[in-house]
């Protein structure tokens, strides 16, 4: 039978990266949750929303996105709970926690493109941010989800970009 700790009053764990550390990734991945968490409710407000000459488009791509997204949440509240943390899970809580606000009313088409870009942006952001400290940590499974992460970002800011340009 495993130690336990008082801090944890569970078994401890040791899976080669410090308690500190461990504590430190999950709030970096706590923030990346709750970006993420508000852009999925940001993309699907705008696919039910999104009206005018790209509607079919537009209502098609930000499905497509917010499916991807919230398959994305869970994913990085797993590792969260991997790394022995609770994941946050309340609007409260991510409303601490999230770099990217709320629009308000029902902006236009064009409004609501520009506003994912920049929401895609900030989540690539708060998930680059993370890599100095999982590099030091030598935590391999936080850094390939981090680069799964950017890659989707990135890619999606560009393609919504893309639908800006003349």
């Amino acid at each position: 039978m495993k130690k336990k700790s008082a801090k944890t009053a569970g078994p401890v764990m040791d899976i080669g990266i410090s308690a500190d550390d461990r504590a430190e990734i999950a709030a970096g991945l706590s923030r990346l949750l709750a970006d993420s968490f508000n852009l999925y409710l940001m993309t699907h407000n705008f696919h039910w929303n999104v009206k005018g000459p790209m509607f079919n488009t537009l209502h098609v791509m930000f499905m497509a996105q917010y499916t991807e997204q919230w398959n994305a949440l869970d994913i990085i509240a797993e590792r969260i709970r991997a790394l022995g943390h609770p994941a946050p899970g309340t609007f409260k809580a991510f409303a601490k926690l999230a770099s990217i606000e709320e629009p308000e009313g029902v902006p236009t088409a064009v409004d609501m493109i520009q506003l994912l870009v920049a929401a895609q942006e900030a989540t690539a952001r708060t998930a680059r941010g993370l890599f100095p400290l999982v590099d030091k940590a030598n935590d391999q499974p936080t850094a390939d989800l981090l680069t799964q992460r950017l890659e989707v970002h990135e890619k999606t800011a560009w393609m919504l970009r893309s639908l800006l340009e003349e």
